[in-house]
């Protein structure tokens, strides 16, 4: 008898596998076979059986037999193939060649394995195919998730973000060298790919440098090349940054950083379209779209003359600026979910979500670092989170300590108020949202976080209290 029944809540969370095998001896080995490596395991004897299984059970492989009572393993298969997110499909024969193997595989089946069948190759099969299977379902999931909010890898639904990618849209339309300001950690070398993509160059190069990176005398040879012998260590010839990108788009990052005699030289580039190779008397002609990125502030460095003021006028024709993380509240959960499914994929992780505490948390941050440093916290507490839930005490600690003090200051504000203590004269007033929000923090901490329980005591539907602390329900 098989041990497929089972009571036991725990099974009932494990990953299912289907056995549609019509020899019952064989059926119920590999039933038992499955359950002793971890899964819950259920069974057929023909492809009717096995429909009315995948009808009721969340199946995450079938195991099926080619040869089958009534329609083949074939025909299972092509039917399951035809559903969104189908489960994984091994194939298991007797009559095992070549051409039937390649016909399974090219009909979508994951494995093919012959009889008699050796139990550990059938473990580790399953094993991989549930686990590409699952990386699969969760990077097309993700990819849904981009693709409805996101603009060439720019994710965002704010105001701020569709204004950008707005803006990135009609400069794509012009030749003239473009420049992207905003704060490390933005996004701007995403920016500036979109840009490309948008644009009329799209299927020439795309070539970025970090301008930052180049040691200063070696900056001119790396973006325009140079002779051979041109200098000592020259041993031959080398094509420079800008002619690679002919046809197409430059991207000149951390342009702030550049030395100020290269300034000029960028700017009669910019002018005529010429270049020269360091050590070479003749001139190349070249169709190079520029586009400068900084994190500096260009109009603070041209008045300290660290920058120079008829290039900076030249690149602000185009001038687009990237919002920093703080300006962006509506898109941090949709970020949190992105890098959630990216590190989850890349870490084997099976991560589904964030609570609501840790996801107020990171709303409430002001992100110094931008979008970079929310992808490392995110990245963190994929590596540290023990269940399948991101909580407070697997983001980084200093957004721990963080939250911490929120409380603290929540339960000061809160006490201060009901108790008439408004402070000296010289102390600042807190805003009435301050005051609002604290004391709803307040309440959530005296409650256990119980957001029901809070929105009764506070006498404000649950809606309300999501909307107060920037949590969509």
């Amino acid at each position: 008898m098989s041990k497929q029944q089972t009571n036991d809540p725990q099974q009932q969370q494990k990953e299912i596998v289907l056995i549609v095998e019509d020899d019952r001896s064989l059926r119920e080995l590999l039933v038992e076979e499955m359950q002793d490596a971890g899964y819950a395991a259920l069974e057929a004897g023909d492809t009717a059986q096995a429909l009315a299984k995948l009808a009721d059970h969340p199946v995450n492989l079938i195991i099926s037999d080619l040869r089958l009572p009534g329609a083949s393993g074939l025909e299972l298969l092509a039917t399951m193939r035809q559903q969104a997110d189908s489960p994984g499909f091994i194939m298991i024969t007797a009559f095992g060649t070549v051409e039937q193997a390649v016909d399974a595989l090219k009909q979508g089946a994951d494995d093919f394995l012959t009889k008699p069948i050796k139990l550990d190759h059938l473990r580790i099969a399953a094993e991989r195919v549930i686990q590409r299977r699952k990386l699969q379902q969760e990077l097309a999931r993700y990819r849904k998730l981009i693709g409805d909010h996101g603009f060439h890898g720019m994710l965002g639904r704010s105001a701020a973000m569709q204004r950008l990618s707005s803006v990135v849209r009609m400069v794509a339309r012009a030749e003239g060298p473009a420049l992207i300001t905003g704060e490390s950690g933005t996004g701007k070398e995403l920016v500036a790919r979109a840009l490309h993509e948008e644009s009329q160059r799209k299927d020439g190069p795309f070539v970025a440098v970090n301008c930052a990176g180049i040691p200063p005398e070696l900056l001119e040879s790396e973006l325009f090349g140079h002779t051979a012998q041109a200098f000592t260590g020259a041993r031959k010839a080398r094509t420079g940054l800008f002619e690679e990108a002919d046809g197409g788009s430059l991207l000149l990052d951390e342009l702030g950083e550049m030395p100020m005699e290269m300034q000029a030289k960028l700017l009669r580039i910019l002018q005529d379209g010429r270049i020269r190779p360091v050590g070479s008397n003749q001139e190349k002609q070249l169709d190079v779209r520029i586009i400068a990125a900084t994190n500096r502030d260009l109009d603070e460095e041209v008045r300290n003359g660290r920058f120079r003021e008829d290039l900076y006028f030249r690149l602000q024709t185009f001038a687009m600026h990237v919002p920093p993380l703080r300006e962006r509240g509506d898109d941090i959960e949709l970020l949190v979910a992105h890098f959630i499914g990216r590190f989850s994929l890349q870490l084997h992780r099976d991560i589904h979500g964030i609570s609501d505490t840790a996801l107020a948390r990171l709303r409430a941050h002001d992100y110094p670092g931008n979008v970079r440093e929310l992808a490392s916290a995110i990245e963190r507490a994929v590596t540290f989170c023990q269940g399948s839930e991101i909580d407070l005490q697997d983001l980084p600690e200093r957004l721990q300590t963080a939250s911490q003090s929120m409380d603290d200051d929540a339960s000061q504000i809160a006490r201060q108020l009901l108790s008439g203590d408004t402070g000296t004269e010289s102390d600042a007033l807190p805003s009435l949202q301050d005051v609002e929000l604290a004391y709803i923090h307040l309440v959530l901490k005296r409650l256990d976080g119980n957001k029901r329980q809070a929105a009764a005591a506070l006498g404000i539907g649950r809606r309300t209290l999501y909307r107060r602390l920037g949590i969509d329900e």
